[in-house]
């Protein structure tokens, strides 16, 4: 049998996983959108230079920022 189009009660949500366009933005402005355009994330603001777990959490994205608080990492989500 084929099939021209999915059936309507199949449905695929689409996430974002990273933002590489949020280099260089402000921390805080970066972790707002992370969490609007991917609800079922957490955005975490983390500076750099400190430890944090090696963990991978599909609900955590981490907000790598400078002393002036710019975001210098691709924030994506683990």
């Amino acid at each position: 049998m084929h099939i021209s189009s999915p059936p309507k009660y199949i449905t695929k949500q689409y996430w974002k996983d990273s933002w590489p366009e949020l280099v260089g933005a402000k921390g805080t402005e970066a972790e707002a959108t992370i969490e609007s355009e991917n609800h079922l994330v957490n955005a975490v603001i983390v500076k750099e230079g400190m430890f944090v777990t090696a963990d991978f959490r599909c609900d955590r994205v981490r907000v790598w920022v400078n002393k002036r608080g710019i975001v210098t990492r691709v924030p994506v989500i683990g």
